[in-house]
């Protein structure tokens, strides 16, 4: 019996340690051409929000009594910018929603053994991409994308670890820290020269973290009024800093917005599986490049039902899955597209010429192509290793067998022959000695 008990559990460590070396494997490749269109972009600056953790339904739903947690993003759906749903994919957790989003590409599973924290491998992004990025907020998302980036153009600004408490009685506090460092940010940069010459340049990317949200939503549940409230000042200091990006780049109308979530929560304040409310994720886009509001008479192709209880079926909606969103902030800056994303850009949400989006899926395509090539390459160099190997075993066999292919016939032979010729001699004797033994008794009578 206790043999039998070791060898099943071993046969189930087998078992178990195949499946990360089926499942879990990275899907990153290396050493494809970045890829960007060569036509000018709409927008010199990119301004993206993720609100970690909002639900699609909590910023789209209106309230009891019909209105809006969000005025100012429900007037930029209404007016100014396209809308839509991002769909994102389980693990439906911070990291690999935040990795979806900028690097373009489905979270390397093979870092969950590391909790999403570390980078198993450095991978491409449009921060990476971009002449610098600036960004604010949780200091267990930012680092990540600054260390998988070449060279010193990703600048983070983080607070203090331990004022994540998900104890805390409201973590709001966090997202209002997180816009007030943009404002001093930008205050600051009146006054020095040098970063006011960086934020003047093209290709530049702001990025706002906002844990607040997720943080109410874990501590209180998403239908708490933590939670509800925390979506309202997120929508009150989105406007604010709008207007002050605006200001300070003149009104140039040059600077393109997007804001999004990496995942949804459950009702009772979870997230990580594939229900609705965690792969469902609102996702905004406006300014620079970016199609105003688009009016509908006909009924849309989607027929979840969303668009009736969010009343919203007269604004055209376009869903996209999460890493769609990396090359389309990639087309509108101008920025090559992240080297491993597998995003398709999203042409609904572009406002610009046949030709440029032409050019941009084209650039897309390619970067696609690019990794496929990569990818055929190595398989077909370990299928050609394997092949020789195997052709070389059969070689060095067959140059065995011929190499040896007469030594049984002359074994025999030999040994046929010396076993001839060892009866020959003995016959010779004993016929010798035969008749030396009649000599000897003729002679004796």
């Amino acid at each position: 019996m206790i043999m039998f008990f070791l060898v099943g559990l071993l046969v189930h460590v087998i078992f178990f340690i195949s499946i990360f070396d089926i499942y879990f494997t990275s899907p990153l490749v290396h050493g494809m051409a970045p890829q960007a269109s060569p036509l000018p972009p709409p927008a010199s600056r990119l301004l993206l929000v993720v609100a970690d953790g909002l639900r699609a339904d909590s910023l789209y739903k209106p309230d009891a009594n019909g209105s809006t947690r969000a005025p100012y993003l429900r007037s930029v759906m209404e007016e100014t910018g396209s809308w839509g749903v991002s769909h994102t994919r389980v693990p439906t957790e911070s990291r690999p929603g935040h990795v979806a989003l900028i690097a373009g590409f489905y979270e390397d599973v093979s870092a969950v053994a590391k909790g999403w924290k570390e980078n198993p491998v450095e991978f491409d992004s449009v921060f990476n991409e971009s002449r610098h990025t600036w960004c604010w907020g949780s200091p267990d998302i930012l680092p990540m994308f600054a260390k998988g980036a070449s060279g010193d153009h990703v600048y983070t600004y983080t607070y203090p670890a331990e004022r994540e408490d998900f104890a805390s009685t409201d973590a709001s506090r966090l997202d209002t820290w997180v816009f007030d460092e943009v404002k001093l940010f930008l205050q600051s940069a009146r006054e020095n020269s040098s970063l006011m010459s960086s934020l003047k340049k093209d290709q530049n990317v702001f990025f706002l973290h906002l844990l607040g949200i997720d943080t109410n939503g874990h501590a209180h549940r998403p239908m708490s009024q933590e939670y509800l409230e925390n979506i309202r000042l997120v929508d009150s200091g989105v406007k604010e800093l709008v207007s002050m990006v605006e200001e300070f780049f003149d009104n140039d109308g040059r600077t393109a917005y997007v804001f999004t979530s990496d995942h949804g929560m459950t009702n009772w304040g979870s997230h990580g599986a594939g229900h609705p409310s965690e792969t469902l994720t609102p996702l905004l886009v406006w300014g620079a490049g970016v199609h105003t509001a688009q009016r509908v008479t006909e009924p849309q192709k989607y027929s979840d039902g969303y668009l009736q209880e969010w009343q919203l079926e007269g604004l055209r909606r376009v869903d996209v899955n999460q890493a769609d969103i990396a090359p389309l902030m990639s087309s509108l800056i101008g920025v090559p597209f992240p080297l491993n994303s597998v995003g398709v850009l999203p042409l609904q949400y572009l406002n610009n010429s046949d030709q440029f989006k032409a050019e941009s899926m084209y650039s897309n395509a390619i970067q696609i192509l690019e990794q496929f090539k990569v990818q055929y390459n190595v398989e077909e160099n370990n299928n050609v290793i394997s092949l020789c190997r195997s052709l070389m075993g059969h070689a060095l066999e067959g140059l065995s067998y011929y190499h040896t292919y007469d030594r049984f016939f002359l074994g025999c032979s030999v040994v046929l022959g010396f076993t001839g010729w060892t009866s020959y001699v003995v016959l010779v004797i004993l016929k010798t000695h035969a008749r030396v033994a009649c000599t000897v008794r003729e002679k004796s009578i």
